[in-house]
């Protein structure tokens, strides 16, 4: 079964990430690909993440479905007008690429060319719409298309969001724009992500857990004072703390394999994005007992 079958048919499902190189050698990311071919279901390919400029996300989703493995194309809204994002988008399904990740993304100043001019034409709900209308078999004008696509669409939510109100609201509005799956940000507190499900469980569609290798006591720090969204409870900052180098990275390994286990009853299925250590996943998902 591909992606799309395997989540709607209640299987636990595991995704991972690979972030495009910045350059053309892409040796390290194959590599990294290989490794994870018959550890995941599907892997997103992030599109120039956080505003940083890499090979474009069409190339390597092309490049991973020539090895075999199926890719999530993640789409931002930052840095292409609605013409640009549904030339892309049916390029992507003349490819043969079958699910998109909707995204508004981060702003330029993020990211290592703070003067680029960020677009905006529309964001993440919009873009739902777009995908919808262009599976209907019309673009943004209204126009009709010489062959429609058949995407299957998702978008992200943030459950440890503080306020959580206004995320509700635009997980519902997602939902109604088109959204078949979601992918979290990364998710620690765990009481925190149940009451999400609690609520999300009235909108059938499946929610697939965010889980962000933890490399070290400082990483966990920093994401609480700088990633919005994110919340590492000071419990898992302990247990890191004494640990350091690649014993810290084992006992984050140790961590997420724990937090794998323990959501396999609660969602439809996890995330795992490691960041620089694509090679670490197996690991992950062995600790996890899967």
């Amino acid at each position: 079964m591909g992606f799309k079958e395997e989540i709607q048919s209640g299987t636990f499902v595991v995704t991972a990430e690979v972030g495009p190189p910045k350059g053309t050698d892409l040796s390290e990311m194959k590599h990294h690909i290989e490794g994870l071919k018959d550890k995941v279901t599907a892997l997103n390919v992030t599109d120039n993440q956080s505003a940083v400029m890499r090979v474009c996300t069409l190339a390597i989703a092309q490049v991973m479905m020539d090895m075999g493995l199926e890719p999530i194309y993640q789409m931002t809204c930052r840095d292409r007008n609605r013409l640009g994002l549904q030339s892309d988008l049916l390029g992507a399904s003349v490819l043969g690429i079958k699910n998109v990740l909707s995204l508004t993304g981060d702003h330029p100043v993020l990211g290592d060319h703070k003067d680029a001019k960020p677009v905006f034409d529309i964001e993440s709900v919009g873009l739902l719409e777009v995908i919808s209308g262009l599976n209907e078999g019309h673009d943004m004008a209204g126009l009709e298309l010489q062959g429609k696509t058949d995407f299957f669409a998702g978008a992200i939510v943030t459950p440890e969001a503080n306020p959580l109100e206004p995320q509700l609201a635009k997980f519902e509005k997602k939902v109604k724009a088109g959204a078949k799956f979601f992918q979290t940000q990364a998710v620690y507190d765990m009481p925190k992500f149940m009451k999400f499900m609690d609520y999300a469980k009235q909108f059938d569609v499946p929610i697939m857990a965010g889980i962000l290798l933890l490399k070290s006591a400082g990483m966990a720090k920093y994401l609480n004072k700088f990633v919005a969204g994110v919340s590492v409870p000071q419990e898992l900052i302990d247990e890191l703390a004494p640990y350091k180098g690649e014993d810290a990275l084992k006992k984050g390994i140790e961590i997420a394999g724990r937090q794998i286990a323990e959501l396999k009853s609660i969602c439809a299925g996890v995330h795992v994005m490691a960041i620089g250590a694509e090679d670490k996943v197996p690991d992950i998902l062995a600790a996890a007992g899967l």
